[in-house]
């Protein structure tokens, strides 16, 4: 790739979303049940994760210098299930769980049309 090339690769945007990924071990126990049901109903695999920032269109640097940023204020916190509705589980949206969305939905300019609603999703279709 030459130098021209290069830099406009550099300034090309592409999608970008934060998530938030539970401890090895709820992982492996949420990855079974997603496989599970996978495999009864069908759709895509994916890894369990808690979306904390929806889709953002960033260039690789501006994506990786805005993480680096959230994290820099940002702590590991405690989710809890609330709730199991329609392929997902829905998390307790204790004051922590938001509060991490909207520190790093600021870091990263998201601006969300609906209140949060943090969740995992088991099933797409």
């Amino acid at each position: 790739m030459d130098g021209a090339a290069a830099a406009a690769d550099e300034k090309k945007k592409h999608a970008y979303s934060l998530w938030g990924v539970p401890p090895k071990d709820v992982t492996i126990r949420l990855k079974k049940l997603i496989d599970g049901l996978r495999s009864e109903f069908g759709g895509p695999e994916f890894q369990p994760h808690v979306t904390v920032v929806g889709a953002v269109h960033l260039t690789e640097q501006d994506a990786l210098s805005r993480f680096n940023s959230a994290c820099e204020g940002l702590k590991p916190y405690a989710a809890a299930v609330d709730r199991v509705a329609q392929r997902v589980l829905l998390l307790r949206p204790a004051a922590e769980v938001v509060e991490a969305s909207s520190h790093c939905g600021g870091h990263f300019g998201y601006k969300r049309s609906t209140p949060y609603m943090p969740h995992l999703s088991l099933l797409y279709i």
